[in-house]
């Protein structure tokens, strides 16, 4: 099994729902070459928050 580690930082947003897809796929190029497997995301922030969302309904946000 592969592993990948790395430490990345994210510009400030305002308050919000932001989508930060694009963001990841730039930093982790290597995604590309996996079928299967698990990412994990630890946020080093006191009042931020993540959500999963399969982004098919415009109106989920």
């Amino acid at each position: 099994m592969k592993t990948y580690q790395k430490t990345i930082h994210l510009p400030a947003f305002p308050r919000g729902f932001h989508l930060i897809t694009e963001k990841l796929l730039v930093e982790f190029p290597e995604i590309k070459n996996i079928e299967t497997g698990i990412f994990h995301v630890f946020i080093q922030h006191t009042s931020a928050g993540l959500t999963i969302n399969e982004n098919a309904d415009p109106t989920v946000r």
